[in-house]
C-alpha cells in the first residue's frame, strides 16, 4: 500500500516529472498532454520510485478543470451559446446513444455482463473531455471559431447529460438490489424531474442575477487599484461559483466554472481577468493530466489488450463516425462535421467520475474501470493524431470548394472567425505581439504605408488588429509552424513588442535562423536583458525605461523658460 505523500512533494514530483517529459515530447514533435500522463504514470502506484498520492492530485486537478473552464467561458458568451444550440442540442444525442449501444455490446455480448452494466459501461465510454478538447482546440487556434465553439457547446450538452446520469445511478443501483430489471419507475422519475429543476434553477439565478453582480463586483475590485486583489477577486469568482453549483444546485463543478466565465465575458474587464487567471490554469491543467497517468494501471494492457483496443475503438472510431454521419445528413459541412469527430474522439474525467461511482455502487466490477482508464489514456495520446487529419481534412476541403464553388453553396458552412487581410509574403515586416507597444509601432508604421504581418498569441488582440485593417494571425511565434505562416524568409524587417525578453529571445533566434538577412529590434527593460536579446541575434533592443526618460528630458530642455 503506498504511503501518504504530503502536499509539497506531490507538487514537486508531478510538475517536475510534467515539465521534463512534457519538452521531451515537444522535442519529438508531439503533444505535451503525452508527457504529462506519462509523468503522472512515472509517480502513480504502479510503477516503481516516488509514488505520490493520487487521491490528493485528484483533488487539486479539479482546480485545473474549473480554471480551465472559466477560462473558456472568458470567451463564450450567452450569445455564443444561443447559436451553436441548433447544432450542439438536437445532435449531441445520437453520437452518445450509439456510443452507449456498443459499450453495452461489448459488455453484455463479450463479457457477459448484465444489460444494465453494458449500457452504463457504454454511457461512460459516450463522454469527452472537456479539458482535452480545449487544449486540442487552442493548439489548433479553434477555439473562437465557430467550428470550436459548435464543439465546446456539443461537450456541454454531454457534460448535462452525464450530471443526470450520476444523479440516477443510485436509483439504478437500489432498483438492481431488487433483481435484474425490476425498477422503481416512480423514484426514477422523480430524480430526473428533481435534477432537471435544480439545473433550471441554477441557470436563473446564474443568468438573472449573476449577470448584473458579477460584472459589477469585479469593476469595483478593479477600481480599488490593486492587482492582487483582482487576481483574488477572479479566482474567488471561479472557484466560489464552480463550487456553489455543485454543492446547492448538482451541478458539475466544471459547469460552473463555465457559466462564472460566461458571464464576466460581457465585462470590459474579461480580458484582464483572463490574463491573470492563465498561469495557475496552466499549472493546474498540467495536473489534471498528471492524475489520469497515476490512476493508469498498465497491467491492464498486458492482461486485456484485445478488450482495451476494443473501448479504444468505441471511443476513438465509433462515437465519432456517429456525429460525423449525423451532421452530413443535417446538411453540415465536411469541415464541421470532422471538427466535431475529431474533439469527442476521446474521454476523461467525466469518464472517470461515472465509471469510479458505478464500481462504488457495484453496479460495475472493478475491471470495467481499468478498461476506461486505459482507453482514456490511450484516446488522449491519439487525439492530436485526429486533429492533424482535420487539418489535412480542412486543405482538401478548402481545394475542391475552390474547384466547384457552385456545389459548395448547397452545403450550410459554418464560417470560422475573420481572417482578415492576407498576409504578405515578401518585402513586408513581421510584428510580434500587438499589446501598446505593437499598436502604436503598427500605427506608425501604416501610415508610412510598411506592409505588416501581425502576431500574436491572444485571440483579442489579434481580433483588434484585424479589425484595423492588419493581416494578423493567432498563435505563439515561438513555434517553428506559427512562424512559417508569416513568412519570414521574404520579410525585410522583424519588430518583437512583446515583455517577455525569454520568450523574445528565442523567436528572434528563431527568425534569424530563417532569414540571417533580415532586421530584427526587439524591446527590453533593462541592460541585461538588451545585451540577450543581442546575443541570441537581434540587430538593437530599445529599453523602454531610457527612451521615456530622454522624450521627457527633452521636452523639459525645449520648454521655453520663463
Amino acid at each position: 500500500m503506498p504511503h501518504e505523500t504530503p502536499l509539497i512533494a506531490l507538487l514537486a514530483g508531478g510538475l517536475v516529472a510534467a515539465f521534463l517529459l512534457g519538452a521531451l515530447a515537444h522535442r519529438f514533435k508531439l503533444s505535451p498532454l503525452v508527457g504529462y500522463l506519462v509523468a503522472g504514470m512515472l509517480v502513480g502506484p504502479y510503477t516503481p520510485g516516488f509514488v505520490a498520492d493520487a487521491s490528493m492530485a485528484s483533488e487539486l486537478a479539479e482546480i485545473g478543470v474549473v480554471l480551465l473552464m472559466f477560462g473558456v467561458g472568458l470567451h463564450f458568451s450567452i450569445d455564443d451559446l444561443r447559436a451553436v444550440r441548433k447544432i450542439a442540442f438536437p445532435y449531441a444525442l445520437a453520437p452518445i446513444a450509439f456510443a452507449t449501444l456498443l459499450g453495452w455490446g461489448l459488455g453484455h455480448g463479450v463479457l457477459g455482463w448484465t444489460n444494465w452494466q453494458g449500457v452504463v459501461y457504454g454511457l461512460a465510454l459516450s463522454v469527452a473531455s472537456t479539458v482535452v478538447l480545449l487544449k486540442a482546440l487552442e493548439e489548433n487556434r479553434l477555439v473562437d471559431s465557430e467550428r470550436g465553439k459548435s464543439a465546446i457547446g456539443w461537450l456541454i450538452v454531454e457534460d448535462i447529460i452525464v450530471i443526470l446520469v450520476l444523479v440516477l445511478l443510485p436509483v439504478l443501483s437500489r432498483s438492481l438490489g431488487k433483481g435484474e430489471g425490476e425498477f422503481d419507475l416512480g423514484a426514477v422519475i422523480k430524480s430526473l424531474l428533481f435534477t432537471l429543476g435544480k439545473l433550471a434553477v441554477f441557470i436563473t439565478v446564474i443568468v438573472v442575477v449573476g449577470r448584473r453582480l458579477i460584472p459589477a463586483l469585479l469593476r469595483r475590485v478593479a477600481g480599488t487599484g490593486s492587482r492582487e486583489l483582482f487576481t483574488l477577486g477572479v479566482l474567488a469568482i471561479a472557484l466560489g461559483m464552480a463550487f456553489g453549483a455543485a454543492e446547492l444546485f448538482g451541478v458539475s463543478i466544471a459547469l460552473g466554472a463555465f457559466f462564472a466565465g460566461m458571464l464576466l465575458n460581457e465585462s470590459e474587464l474579461s480580458h484582464k481577468a483572463a490574463a491573470d487567471s492563465l498561469p495557475m490554469r496552466d499549472a493546474f491543467s498540467v495536473l489534471f493530466f498528471v492524475s489520469i497517468g497515476m490512476l493508469f494501471n498498465p497491467n491492464i494492457v498486458v492482461e486485456q489488450p484485445l478488450l482495451v483496443l476494443a473501448t479504444f475503438f468505441i471511443i476513438t472510431i465509433g462515437k465519432p463516425a456517429a456525429a460525423f454521419l449525423i451532421l452530413k445528413l443535417a446538411n453540415r459541412s465536411n469541415t464541421t462535421a470532422f471538427t466535431i469527430a475529431a474533439s469527442i474522439s476521446q474521454i476523461g474525467e467525466f469518464s472517470f467520475i461515472l465509471a469510479g461511482l458505478a464500481v462504488g455502487l457495484k453496479i460495475l466490477p472493478p475491471e470495467a474501470r481499468d478498461l476506461v482508464l486505459a482507453a482514456a489514456l490511450l484516446s488522449i495520446i491519439a487525439n492530436p493524431l485526429a486533429f492533424k487529419l482535420l487539418t489535412n481534412w480542412q486543405r482538401r476541403e478548402k481545394v475542391a470548394q475552390a474547384a466547384d464553388k457552385s456545389a459548395s453553396k448547397s452545403v450550410v458552412e459554418e464560417n470560422d472567425e475573420d481572417t482578415g487581410p492576407a498576409l504578405p509574403q515578401t518585402g513586408h515586416t513581421l510584428l510580434v505581439g500587438y499589446g501598446r507597444v505593437g499598436r502604436q509601432l503598427a500605427e506608425l508604421l501604416r501610415e508610412r504605408n510598411v506592409p505588416l504581418s501581425v502576431i500574436d498569441n491572444d485571440p483579442d488582440l489579434v481580433q483588434q488588429a484585424r479589425n484595423d485593417g492588419l493581416a494578423a494571425t493567432r498563435g505563439n511565434a515561438a513555434s517553428a509552424n506559427r512562424m512559417a505562416e508569416l513568412f519570414p524568409e521574404a520579410a525585410t524587417h522583424a519588430l518583437v513588442a512583446i515583455p517577455n525578453a525569454f520568450e523574445a529571445g528565442e523567436i528572434i533566434a528563431r527568425l534569424r535562423k530563417s532569414n540571417p538577412a533580415m532586421i530584427i529590434l526587439a524591446r527590453a527593460h533593462s541592460d541585461a536583458e538588451s545585451r540577450h536579446l543581442i546575443s541570441q541575434g537581434a540587430d538593437g533592443a530599445v529599453l523602454a525605461e531610457r527612451e521615456l526618460a530622454y522624450s521627457m528630458a527633452e521636452m523639459v530642455l525645449a520648454a521655453p523658460k520663463q
